[in-house]
């Protein structure tokens, strides 16, 4: 009996501890999550306005190039096809030439379309990174006004579920646009010193 007294004060004494304790630690405050999708950004339809201004600034810019390389394609195969067809009735020097000049063709266009990726993400990179960081502060911002504590882009994040009052991806956009128009440009990207 003297046993179980015991064992029921030490039990008594340790919850009043940990009664204690925990009355004097502040609590955590409440945690407001909310759920972001920001490849809904860049929709065509239904996007960020200005993010479309400009992805169809850089589209633009690159067409001409894009039909020059798609034209050199297009004389390549007609080369090459050439070149099948005569194999069997011209002289092996004449398609030895042929075959040269396609294989140079050929070079050119590899050539001409790396250098047109690199100046497309050059480009792409000059233009969009300005505004990326303005989207990004102003989405702090959003969420700051809103009580968010923790936002969560599904686009990075695989997210297994989440209730639909959680995603705030329509309303910052709709509020983005409304603040932020079309025509209106990010600041520059302020150079950087070597």
């Amino acid at each position: 009996m003297r046993v179980f007294r015991m064992v029921v004060a030490a039990g008594a004494v340790a919850a009043f501890a940990i009664l204690a304790q925990t009355q004097t630690r502040p609590a955590p405050p409440p945690t407001n999550v909310a759920i972001i999708d920001s490849s809904a950004f860049s929709d065509e339809k239904t996007g960020i306005a200005r993010v479309m201004a400009a992805v169809q600034q850089i589209e633009t810019k690159f067409d001409p190039l894009r039909a020059e390389i798609r034209g050199m394609r297009d004389r390549l195969n007609t080369m090459r096809s050439d070149i099948q067809k005569k194999r069997q009735v011209q002289d092996a020097q004449m398609t030895a030439r042929q075959t040269e000049e396609a294989d140079r063709l050929e070079l050119q266009i590899k050539r001409k379309a790396e250098d047109a990726q690199a100046s497309y993400q050059k480009e792409s990179m000059a233009i969009l990174d300005p505004l990326q960081r303005e989207i990004g502060t102003a989405l702090t911002a959003y969420a700051q006004s809103r009580g968010v504590t923790l936002l969560i882009d599904a686009n990075r994040v695989p997210i297994v579920y989440a209730a639909a009052n959680v995603d705030i991806t329509r309303d910052f956009i709709n509020d983005y646009n409304r603040t932020h128009p079309a025509g209106t440009a990010p600041a520059p990207a302020r150079p950087t010193r070597p």
